[in-house]
């Protein structure tokens, strides 16, 4: 009951995703974390040993460790890992993607792959992370999506160029060695300064890939939406709308 993520073919998806493989700290700071009831509701009962593929600077591996798994991280930027270790440094980091792991089989409970599974080529990942499940562990998948059901969020989303759109119908692609897919859907919201939306603008891979000229564009119209046609101060707390869509599915 998502889209997953724009739907690029595979060589598009490779070269968008190389955006974020420089400015961990920055993605650190300005990106939201998750709701605690996404990860409630993926890990299953008794799960010992996580995998964070796609894990990034470990918004969702932060979720993971507070109850109590122990997380093996994976990323194929080192540049994101360096962020993960220093806030997380209880997890073990490799550099490595979801396509390729290098790690051992049937070695976890459960891999999450979060705001990442649309980077990825789906069928390719889900052979190699079903290899690295034990029998009946639990791929899940999550994406923070703003709410844009909402009207001022979803033209801050165009201004963004944010791409997100919820579509109730839609179900993310996995392979074969996976069945019994379901979705969750979290309502919540992040409070942010309009400063705090400026600088989650920049950490987009629409702004990322932009020229000057267009990311100046960008820039200016969001500065006039945020500040002239909304009225919101500087230093304003705002209520950011999101929903946090979650799918899991068993190994077969």
């Amino acid at each position: 009951m998502v889209r997953g993520g724009p739907r690029l073919d595979h060589g598009r998806r490779r070269e968008l995703g190389k955006s974020f493989e420089q400015g961990g700290r920055h993605y650190q700071r300005v990106r939201p974390g998750y709701p605690a009831e996404s990860a409630d509701w993926l890990i299953p009962a008794g799960a010992r040993e996580a995998l964070d593929a796609g894990a990034g600077t470990g918004k969702f591996t932060e979720l993971l460790q507070e109850r109590g798994l122990a997380v093996t991280a994976v990323d194929p930027s080192a540049d994101m890992l360096d962020q993960l270790k220093a806030h997380y440094p209880g997890a073990t980091a490799v550099l490595g993607t979801a396509e390729a792991t290098g790690l051992p089989p049937s070695a976890f409970d459960v891999v999450t792959v979060a705001q990442a599974w649309h980077w990825c080529d789906p069928l390719a990942a889900s052979t190699e992370l079903a290899r690295v499940l034990r029998p009946h562990g639990i791929l899940g998948l999550v994406w923070n999506q703003l709410d844009t059901t909402v009207p001022w969020v979803h033209r801050l989303s165009r201004i963004m160029h944010a791409g997100d759109v919820y579509k109730p119908g839609h179900r993310p692609v996995v392979g074969p060695e996976f069945g019994q897919l379901e979705g969750h859907v979290t309502h919540w919201q992040d409070t942010v300064s309009t400063e705090d939306l400026i600088e989650l603008t920049k950490s987009r891979s629409y702004y990322l890939r932009a020229g000057d000229a267009t990311r100046a564009k960008v820039l200016a119209n969001l500065d006039w939406y945020l500040h002239e046609h909304l009225g919101h101060a500087a230093d304003e707390a705002i209520g950011l709308p999101y929903l946090t869509l979650c799918w899991r599915a068993v190994k077969v």
